[in-house]
């Protein structure tokens, strides 16, 4: 009987402590992100890298090679959080040869990633991806042959060949950089009804209607919005409530507010403001910009000045203010992105393959260096997956 109680009572410590072990687990999955960097592929790279992020400490774990791949340079996640898909930014102008994008399964557990399938897509030097928001279709931006394309998607998350590709026409003032279209970001609007793409070569944001069932892209009236002549836009982010846009122009170092009109597809300008201390005089190109998660605040990158340069939102008109500039800790940060919490900031600097996290404050939008990085081999772009 003695042995029996002994027996039923250390069965009860064992339920006990596997009962702690599993919620420590579950609280600390829950208090991480797996993060994927993109990477120019050469001597310091070998394509997709994975780190756990720590959103208590900010701390990211050493890089792992989550999947070789040539320039995965830009990265998105399905909805369903299961498939990944990569830009493989080869080719060159003319169209040919075409470029891929690439369809990876994640290991639940690992976050290692095992390729699906690829396909082309649908032009060359594909720069961006996203993933419409019924997550049926990869829409891709080709900036080499300045062609945009959407690659229908199977229930396994295996793409399929292209089911419409667009092809932009036209020059800009820049006759290095703006001889012809340069499709360069892509996306849905928050209500999946339109599709915006920044063409640099162009000058222009462009607007297509979008209709999933049959993805069919055909222009709106008038078919987007151009910006100032020179100006080169490169990215665009959405503000929270949907009703502001911000692009980021990458020749003129500025910033552009739009407001947006989501029944219609309009892209009226507020204003456009300089990414740059007005002290600075040297060479400098901008590539990224995200809106925080609150809608208080707007970042861009500066690579030459390298440094994130910090916007704040004025709330009853999206029009904006630079607040600081805060040095990358590194060069030419061609990419960063804010964690969903809201709380840090992920710097990617290529030229210098090191990876910076800055804290935010929560009330100014302002960045402070955490003391954490990692190197990773010319990293372009990063991708938090809860």
């Amino acid at each position: 009987m003695q042995r029996l109680q002994l027996f039923r009572v250390a069965t009860l410590i064992l339920t006990a402590s596997s009962l702690t072990l599993a919620f420590m687990s579950s609280s600390a999955a829950q208090n991480s992100h797996l993060v994927y960097f993109g990477t120019y592929t050469g001597e310091k790279s070998k394509g997709i890298y994975l780190s756990r992020f720590d959103l208590s400490s900010g701390k990211l774990e050493p890089p792992q090679l989550a999947a070789e791949t040539k320039n995965p340079s830009f990265l998105a996640i399905h909805p369903n959080g299961r498939w990944l898909y990569a830009a493989g930014e080869i080719g060159g102008g003319g169209g040919k040869p075409e470029g891929k994008v690439s369809a990876f399964k994640l290991d639940e557990q690992s976050g290692q990633l095992a390729l699906i399938n690829e396909q082309g897509s649908g032009g060359s030097g594909p720069c961006h991806v996203a993933v419409d928001k019924t997550g049926k279709y990869v829409l891709v931006a080709n900036y080499g042959s300045g062609s945009i394309a959407a690659l229908p998607l199977e229930p396994d998350g295996r793409l399929g060949p292209a089911s419409q590709t667009v092809q932009h026409h036209g020059s800009g003032l820049n006759p290095q950089r703006q001889e012809g279209p340069h499709a360069h970001f892509i996306t849905t609007d928050p209500a999946n009804k339109f599709v915006l793409t920044c063409d640099l070569g162009l000058d222009k944001v462009l607007i297509y209607h979008f209709d999933p069932p049959t993805t069919l892209l055909t222009p709106t009236v008038p078919p987007g919005v151009s910006l100032k002549p020179g100006s080169g836009p490169r990215h665009l982010a959405f503000h929270p409530n949907g009703r502001y846009v911000y692009v980021i122009n990458e020749l003129s170092s500025s910033l552009t507010a739009f407001s947006y009109d989501g029944h219609s597809g309009v892209l009226k300008e507020l204003e456009t403001r300089s990414t740059l201390p007005p002290e600075f005089k040297g060479q400098n190109t901008c590539a990224e910009v995200q809106v925080h998660p609150s809608g208080r605040f707007v970042y861009g990158s500066n690579r030459g000045h390298n440094s994130i340069a910090v916007f704040e939102v004025n709330p009853k008109d999206g029009r904006i203010n630079r607040l600081e500039c805060v040095a990358s800790g590194g060069k030419a940060p061609r990419h960063f992105a804010v964690d969903p919490s809201g709380k840090w900031l992920l710097s990617e600097n290529q030229d210098s393959d090191n990876v910076i996290v800055f804290a935010v404050d929560p009330n100014s939008g302002r960045l402070s260096p955490s003391g954490n990085k990692i190197e990773v081999g010319s990293p372009v772009c990063v991708l938090f997956v809860p």
